[in-house]
């Protein structure tokens, strides 16, 4: 989906601009191969410290995340020579796959008290990948049909919402399981 070939930038040229480096996962989107997936699992970095915020913080940081990189986004397809979503780019996932782990519950435990959530934050992990990757229904619909900044990153906030409501869902359905027995 490519508008015009790709400018391949060294390393060099993206950590020194901000907006390349930034949209690059700070570095992380610069991974030879899966570079999504090594951008993904950067984002769990700052998501440690996202995570500590009240609900309403958390979200209107994703809100602006979002909004902001529609522009970041946008603007470094643009200095990598006008590319439609480059690998790299992985400002993306990383908004994305905070939208998949704001269904982690107890967030606010101290991380050595963090047991099973750990394995909620894989679940949600796994489940971004895949919807990311696989881009069922109307995320491949925002892959192939919408273009930019917006275009680079609707596709992995659809794939965020549908992991955070695959992960609500599971979460409800244990809970009544568990209220079942």
């Amino acid at each position: 989906m490519t508008t015009s070939p790709e400018i391949k930038l060294g390393w060099r040229e993206i950590v020194r601009d901000p907006v390349l480096l930034l949209a690059h996962g700070l570095g992380s989107g610069l991974a030879p191969k899966a570079p999504g997936t090594f951008g993904t699992l950067a984002a769990l970095l700052p998501w440690l410290w996202l995570a500590q915020l009240p609900a309403l913080g958390y979200w209107a940081l994703i809100l602006a995340a979002l909004l902001g990189g529609i522009w970041l986004c946008g603007e470094a397809a643009q200095r990598m020579g006008n590319v439609a979503d480059p690998g790299g780019i992985v400002w993306d996932e990383w908004v994305g796959v905070w939208i998949a782990l704001a269904a982690v519950p107890d967030v606010h435990l101290p991380l050595q008290d963090w047991g099973v959530q750990w394995l909620w934050v894989l679940a949600a992990f796994l489940l971004f990948r895949m919807f990311d990757i696989l881009k069922p229904g109307p995320i491949g619909w925002c892959d192939r049909h919408l273009h930019g900044g917006l275009g680079i990153m609707l596709d992995d906030i659809a794939a965020g919402i549908a992991a955070f409501l695959l992960l609500q869902c599971a979460q409800l359905l244990m809970g009544l399981l568990v209220g079942l027995l």
